[in-house]
């Protein structure tokens, strides 16, 4: 089981973190997440990006060059405040799932 349907929320978060920080295009995007051990293919990437862009947290835009046309996306102020919304949401989480060391080592001792 590859757990698709609940890895894709974090699928979503990365592509607005790096949206936030500057422009990004699909076929970078598919490289970043392939770094962090996400496999997606273009047809899995664009319906992602036009949903968000869609639901107002992606802005596009398009350059050509010659026959070329890139799409370049970048976080709308909406799509910004989602991400700081989310970025604290994340670390709670996180904080949750992940043991603290300090206080595992405390226990142990007890």
């Amino acid at each position: 089981m590859d757990h698709r349907d609940l890895l894709s929320g974090f699928v979503r978060l990365h592509i607005l973190h790096h949206a936030a920080e500057g422009e990004l295009y699909g076929q970078w995007m598919i490289e970043e997440l392939a770094r962090h051990g996400y496999r997606l293919s273009p047809g899995t990437l664009y319906p992602l990006l036009h949903g968000l862009e869609k639901k107002g947290y992606l802005v596009s835009r398009t350059e050509r060059e010659g026959r070329t046309a890139r799409k370049y996306y970048r976080a709308t102020p909406l799509g910004r405040k989602a991400i700081k919304l989310a970025t604290g949401k994340a670390k709670e989480l996180f904080g949750e799932i992940v043991p603290d060391q300090r206080h595992a080592k405390t226990m142990k001792k007890s």
